[in-house]
């Protein structure tokens, strides 16, 4: 028996396939980060740390003659967010029915906002510095003129190959500035995400939790994702009306090279 303890929830096989399947849907569409850095592992719920490859000198070694270094490593964090699912629900799903299971849905994307957010801006109170706080660039600023995207995102892609980061790149950007994207069409009928996409060489990913818009480079082995435990639901409890299960996760995130990411800020009047 492992940690999650699905054997001791009443849910048939039926049931807990319906649960995976409706989280995976939802976990696949909001887990924007994982679409644009580099994801290691799952390497189990064991997994306790990321090895830094580096050292620090520890102050006084054990004897007289002895220098003493330390390994650096940055310990996962791991995230929770539990959820309830209905009984009857679990046995309407045995009769046929297809589920209706909302609070999974919440909770699905509150725990892939975390992980979005600690990616890109970090997550101090677990030593994670995301995207944006490392960057070595400075912001490309934008007007606020969907029309005007394209240029602000290819200043950002210029900046990236002027500082000999290869493509190709993606954009991340937050909820409302993608439904902006998607809503313009530009002059000559050209659709804005085609022209950007173009631009990029690469991929337009819905974000949410990510504050306005990043452009990073996908050439590989600049945003490093350490996944321990996998995105996983477990058991809690029950009583007669409802099953108590939650999402979890462990992860770690750093990032190798801060030169291969441009923030595109908003120009606030």
């Amino acid at each position: 028996m492992d940690h999650l303890l699905h054997d001791l929830a009443p849910i048939s096989s039926a049931g807990w396939e319906a649960i995976e399947d409706e989280a995976k849907s939802r976990l696949t569409t909001y887990l924007a980060a994982r679409k644009l850095v580099d994801l290691v592992g799952p390497s189990g719920w064991a997994h306790s740390s990321t090895n830094l490859g580096r050292v620090v000198k520890v102050g006084k070694p054990p004897t007289d003659g002895v220098t003493a270094l330390q390994r650096r490593v940055l310990p996962l964090v791991e995230l929770r967010c539990e959820f309830s699912v209905s009984r009857s629900e679990i046995d309407d799903v045995d009769r046929g029915a297809a589920a209706d299971l909302a609070d999974l849905d919440k909770a699905a994307r509150r725990i892939a906002l975390a992980e979005n957010i600690a990616v890109f801006h970090g997550y101090k109170a677990a030593d994670i510095k995301g995207i944006t706080e490392t960057c070595s660039h400075a912001p490309v600023e934008f007007d606020g003129e969907f029309e005007h995207s394209p240029t602000a995102v290819a200043k950002a892609v210029n900046v990236l190959r002027q500082s000999g980061v290869d493509g190709p790149y993606g954009l991340a950007i937050g909820p409302a500035g993608y439904t902006g994207i998607i809503e313009t069409t530009e002059h000559g009928g050209l659709l804005l995400l085609d022209h950007l996409r173009q631009i990029l060489g690469g991929p337009v990913v819905w974000a949410p939790g990510v504050e306005e818009s990043v452009v990073l480079s996908l050439r590989g082995g600049d945003f490093l994702l350490d996944s321990g435990q996998d995105l996983s639901i477990g058991y809690i409890d029950h009583d007669a009306d409802k099953v108590r299960l939650y999402f979890e996760e462990s992860f770690s995130f750093h990032v190798l090279e801060p030169d291969a990411a441009v923030p595109v800020r908003l120009i606030r009047n």
